[in-house]
């Protein structure tokens, strides 16, 4: 399953559009107030299907994920040199990353590709590409996929 990721342009919080190949609508992501990034994700129809919510005042970046208000997991950032690694408590899937933190492969225990995804270039926004092997794993990655965003969206506003 591919999903495009899109950030809306004058938005005062952090908003994005999720699309499918055909151009629908399949999430929409809306920031929240909060101390620390507060994402919450609803489907087209607007019922609340995730949460993505940075914890403050730890040692590495760090963010927990709702789905449906139940705690799923957290995404950590690892201290690596040269390319970027989250730690995911998650069934033991890992993200890492390339040097210029525009590519990522999020794979299992075992090593098993479970999605990967790309920045696309020279947008005003940021855009990434998700290519999920599993659509049942699509809501997911996505949230992992906005934690890292915010995590570096917070890195370079420092």
């Amino acid at each position: 399953m591919r999903m495009y990721f899109k950030q809306r342009l004058f938005s005062w919080f952090d908003s994005y559009d999720i699309y499918d190949e055909q151009g629908n609508t399949i999430y929409v992501v809306k920031g929240q107030l909060s101390w620390g990034h507060c994402l919450k994700i609803f489907d087209p129809w607007g019922n609340e299907v995730g949460t993505v919510k940075e914890r403050v005042l730890t040692l590495l970046p760090k963010f927990e994920v709702y789905l449906d208000g139940r705690y799923l997991g957290c995404i950590q950032k690892e201290f690596a040199f040269f390319r970027p690694r989250y730690n995911i408590d998650y069934n033991g899937w890992n993200i890492d990353g390339n040097f210029w933190e525009w590519d990522y492969r999020i794979t299992n225990a075992n090593g098993t590709e479970i999605a990967s995804i790309s920045k696309a270039l020279f947008h005003m926004t940021d855009q990434y590409v998700m290519d999920v092997y599993n659509p049942q794993d699509a809501l997911i990655v996505l949230m992992f996929v906005l934690a890292i965003d915010a995590e570096k969206c917070s890195r370079n506003n420092n």
